[in-house]
């Protein structure tokens, strides 16, 4: 199995607050060097860490996005490995959120994760909202 799908099926802490969003977001930027991946689940995996200045970006603009669309007093959608140097983040996408417990018979997959690994294609038969589509292609073409 690859260190991947480890990290990705491994137990993860929750960010149920928006300042532990916020926190983790200044604990990405600071580990910004080059070395992450940015996969959104359904996509092409991608095969090479995303740039500095694109993962800036990202950051930057993947908060916006879910501060429009989570609207809510509480965080509750991102997992990750270690909140003050993390190395592996799922977020859930609020417009896909389902059960994600798994309760209706099947896991909901996250909307995007961040990993210092190479990711691994978790679901190539999910099609994403041609809406997030539209934005993903907008941020990385």
């Amino acid at each position: 199995m690859s260190q991947y799908l480890e990290q990705f099926r491994s137990p993860l802490k929750g960010i149920m607050r928006w300042e532990h969003w916020t926190a983790l977001l200044e604990a990405l930027k600071e580990r910004n060097d080059g070395k992450w991946y940015v996969y959104y689940v359904g996509e092409e995996v991608p095969e090479i860490p995303v740039e500095h200045a694109d993962f800036s970006r990202f950051i930057d603009e993947f908060d916006k996005l879910l501060r429009r669309e989570h609207d809510e007093g509480y965080f509750g959608i991102a997992y990750t490995d270690d909140r003050e140097n993390p190395s592996f983040i799922k977020v859930y996408d609020p417009s896909n959120l389902g059960a994600s417990c798994g309760s209706v018979g099947h896991e909901v997959l996250p909307g995007w994760t961040l990993s210092r690994d190479k990711p691994t294609d978790l679901a190539d038969h999910i099609e994403n909202p041609a809406n997030r589509r539209r934005w993903w292609s907008r941020l990385f073409s």
